[in-house]
Protein backbone atom coordinates (compact mmCIF):
# COMPACT_ATOMS: atom_id res chain seq x y z
CA UNK A 1 0.00 0.00 0.00
CA UNK A 2 1.55 3.30 -1.15
CA UNK A 3 1.35 6.64 0.96
CA UNK A 4 -1.87 7.82 -0.54
CA UNK A 5 -3.53 4.68 -0.48
CA UNK A 6 -2.63 4.33 3.44
CA UNK A 7 -4.34 8.27 3.71
CA UNK A 8 -7.42 6.56 1.80
CA UNK A 9 -7.70 3.61 4.06
CA UNK A 10 -7.41 5.76 7.31
CA UNK A 11 -9.88 8.34 6.29
CA UNK A 12 -12.35 5.37 5.03
CA UNK A 13 -11.52 4.11 8.56
CA UNK A 14 -12.48 7.23 9.97
CA UNK A 15 -15.92 7.79 7.87
CA UNK A 16 -17.04 4.12 8.80
CA UNK A 17 -17.01 5.06 12.42
CA UNK A 18 -18.50 8.84 11.71
CA UNK A 19 -21.68 7.05 9.81
CA UNK A 20 -21.57 3.91 12.40
CA UNK A 21 -22.41 6.56 15.24
CA UNK A 22 -24.40 8.42 13.71
CA UNK A 23 -26.67 5.89 12.75
CA UNK A 24 -26.97 4.91 16.16
CA UNK A 25 -28.68 8.16 16.98
CA UNK A 26 -31.78 7.27 16.89
CA UNK A 27 -32.88 11.46 16.05
CA UNK A 28 -32.48 11.47 12.19
CA UNK A 29 -35.38 11.07 9.50
CA UNK A 30 -35.58 7.75 7.90
CA UNK A 31 -34.65 9.56 4.63
CA UNK A 32 -31.51 10.04 6.28
CA UNK A 33 -30.94 7.15 7.60
CA UNK A 34 -31.28 5.43 4.40
CA UNK A 35 -28.61 7.89 2.60
CA UNK A 36 -25.96 7.18 5.78
CA UNK A 37 -26.94 2.94 5.26
CA UNK A 38 -26.37 2.84 1.55
CA UNK A 39 -22.74 5.85 2.40
CA UNK A 40 -21.37 3.03 4.57
CA UNK A 41 -22.13 0.04 2.14
CA UNK A 42 -19.72 2.21 0.19
CA UNK A 43 -17.39 2.36 2.52
CA UNK A 44 -17.14 -1.05 3.36
CA UNK A 45 -16.97 -1.64 0.20
CA UNK A 46 -14.46 0.12 -0.54
CA UNK A 47 -12.58 -0.92 2.62
CA UNK A 48 -12.93 -4.47 1.85
CA UNK A 49 -10.97 -3.67 -1.39
CA UNK A 50 -8.25 -2.51 0.74
CA UNK A 51 -7.93 -5.56 2.52
CA UNK A 52 -8.32 -8.03 -0.61
CA UNK A 53 -5.29 -6.14 -2.50
CA UNK A 54 -7.90 -4.56 -5.37
CA UNK A 55 -8.50 -1.05 -4.25
CA UNK A 56 -8.54 1.31 -6.95
CA UNK A 57 -9.33 -1.20 -9.94
CA UNK A 58 -12.32 0.01 -11.50
CA UNK A 59 -15.19 -2.83 -11.66
CA UNK A 60 -16.48 -2.44 -15.47
CA UNK A 61 -13.02 -2.42 -17.13
CA UNK A 62 -10.28 -4.51 -14.40
CA UNK A 63 -8.29 -0.98 -15.13
CA UNK A 64 -6.76 1.06 -12.14
CA UNK A 65 -8.52 4.81 -11.41
CA UNK A 66 -6.24 7.71 -11.72
CA UNK A 67 -5.01 8.62 -8.03
CA UNK A 68 -6.89 12.19 -8.81
CA UNK A 69 -10.07 10.45 -8.96
CA UNK A 70 -9.65 7.93 -5.74
CA UNK A 71 -8.40 11.03 -3.38
CA UNK A 72 -11.63 12.97 -4.52
CA UNK A 73 -13.99 10.32 -3.99
CA UNK A 74 -12.40 6.40 -2.39
CA UNK A 75 -15.83 5.00 -2.85
CA UNK A 76 -15.42 5.04 -6.85
CA UNK A 77 -16.52 2.12 -8.27
CA UNK A 78 -15.51 2.95 -11.98
CA UNK A 79 -15.01 5.36 -14.34
CA UNK A 80 -18.26 5.58 -15.37
CA UNK A 81 -19.41 6.55 -12.22
CA UNK A 82 -16.78 9.74 -12.46
CA UNK A 83 -18.68 10.50 -15.81
CA UNK A 84 -21.87 9.96 -14.33
CA UNK A 85 -20.77 12.59 -12.06
CA UNK A 86 -19.46 15.59 -14.48
CA UNK A 87 -23.01 14.98 -16.06
CA UNK A 88 -25.26 15.61 -12.44
CA UNK A 89 -22.55 18.56 -11.43
CA UNK A 90 -22.51 20.28 -14.77
CA UNK A 91 -18.84 21.08 -14.21
CA UNK A 92 -15.57 19.16 -14.98
CA UNK A 93 -14.64 17.32 -11.71
CA UNK A 94 -10.60 17.03 -13.17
Amino acid sequence: MNAMQEQLFLELRQTQAEIEKSLKNQQKQAWLTSILEEELEDVDTALRKFKAGNFGKCEISGEMMPDYLLKMIPTLKSIKDSEDLETYCKKPIY
